[in-house]
């Protein structure tokens, strides 16, 4: 007889798809049995991914139990106007408002004022009829929805209000303040809806999972239901380690968005060039992931071309060879009060890398505080040009040197492992 505490979560992201929205609940059912807790995982049959990471299908675990139902995605009908377009869009690459095509202003319109929450709002129905069942068969107490999309969380309610069964929402990212939120051209009546949608969510959910401080205060402000704190972080990873590369490498892993556009960088790096011979001839511009061509536009018009070396999207295991042979890892999130609140996923892996982060973004962000705490690099703000120059010019000079490293400290709780045994505290109490 099975003794374990039966779960069912439901996701969309699931290998084989790629990108961050994958690994958190990859790395959380892995570790899930040794907790007492046997995962059940609820996924779409066939699904629209921005991003495909064949080889992540062999990390799944063998003692999950995978379930399958079919989606309607209209990003299948989009695709037909501009396949390029809808990919891009759905995978959160939005182009600069002053830029955006016609069919793009189109496509944003409707994403934000049809589609509410969600393009994925057609797999609500289906869903809750097929798990209905799904859940009394198997004797299921407890359903994680986890988000986004955020729709997936509408399924919870239902089944909620339906079932009474022990529901709890994470949230990986938050849902009304987000920052792509304020470009889907939302008129009052679908900001309204996507408002009431996150308050009745927040206020029928048992629990409420956050990864960050700073959402888990901003919900507290819409509901008195327990909301608890479970980072992002990082595994061991079993993989072939490359020597460090022989130039001074800067490099940035994941999606470079259009609003991530960091100017003091690209001057920073365009004078080191013009001021020092050395630094020109070893310094290197690694770029991994999907790149907006706004970020492409400044690095030519600060003359840095020449120095990039973009590799483009590329399996988990290689992105993760390749920051750990980098010199200096980039870190950068836009400059918002929206984005104080991320703590993007690659940080953690960033931090165990061995390598010193860099990163840039708005004062008392919550990755700030992170990467002060664990000693894991340095944080420069958009106002700290000069600061930031000294620091590259820093490292440079500790890598001529054979010196630079990263020292960091107080890593563990954010192993995987450890924060699955809290998400597990909080799933049996």
């Amino acid at each position: 007889m099975n003794n374990k505490k039966q779960i069912l979560i439901v996701s969309y992201y699931w290998p084989p798809a790629g990108g961050p929205g994958v690994q958190r609940w990859l790395k959380f059912v892995k570790y899930l049995p040794e907790f007492g807790i046997e995962p059940h995982v609820y996924i779409p049959e066939n699904p629209t991914y921005p991003l495909q990471d064949d080889k992540l299908l062999s990390e799944v675990s063998d003692e999950v139990i995978v379930i399958k139902n079919k989606i309607f995605e209209p990003y299948g009908l989009a695709s037909i106007f501009s396949k390029k377009k809808a990919k891009k869009i759905s995978s959160g690459i939005i182009p600069n408002r002053k830029r955006q095509t016609f069919i793009e202003k189109v496509m944003l319109w409707i994403r934000g004022n049809v589609f509410i929450p969600d393009a994925r709002v057609f797999w609500v129905k289906p869903s809750v009829k097929f798990l209905r069942k799904y859940i009394e068969e198997n004797q299921i107490d407890t359903i994680i929805t986890t988000g986004p999309p955020h729709s997936l969380h509408l399924i919870g309610l239902q089944l909620k209000k339906e079932l009474k069964i022990n529901w709890i929402t994470d949230f990986r990212d938050p849902w009304t303040t987000i920052g792509y939120h304020k470009q889907l051209k939302l008129s009052n009546w679908a900001a309204k809806k996507h408002k009431a949608f996150e308050k009745e969510v927040l206020n029928s959910c048992d629990t409420c999972i956050v990864t960050s401080p700073t959402t888990k205060k901003e919900f507290a402000a819409l509901t008195s239901k327990p909301i608890e704190v479970i980072t992002n972080g990082y595994d061991v990873e079993k993989i072939i380690k490359k020597p460090l590369d022989i130039k001074f490498t800067l490099a940035h892993i994941g999606s470079f968005l259009s609003e991530r556009n960091p100017q003091i960088l690209w001057q920073s790096l365009a004078e080191l060039i013009a001021e020092n011979e050395g630094f020109s001839n070893d310094f290197e511009l690694k770029l991994i992931g999907a790149v907006s061509n706004e970020v492409l536009e400044s690095i030519s018009n600060h003359g840095l071309t020449s120095f990039m070396n973009h590799l483009g999207y590329v399996s988990h295991d290689v992105a993760l060879q390749e920051q750990k042979s980098s010199q200096v890892l980039l870190l950068v999130e836009i400059d918002s009060e929206e984005t104080k609140c991320i703590i993007p996923g690659k940080l953690f892996e960033y931090m165990v890398s061995e390598r010193p982060i860099l990163a840039i973004g708005p004062n008392e962000t919550d990755f700030e505080k992170i990467i002060k705490e664990t000693n894991s690099g340095s944080f420069f703000n958009y106002q700290e040009k000069e600061m930031l120059k000294e620091y590259i010019l820093k490292c440079f000079n500790l890598y001529k040197e054979n010196n630079l490293m990263s020292y960091p400290v107080g890593l563990q709780k954010y192993s995987r492992k450890n924060l699955t045994k809290q998400l597990a505290n909080s799933i049996l109490s």
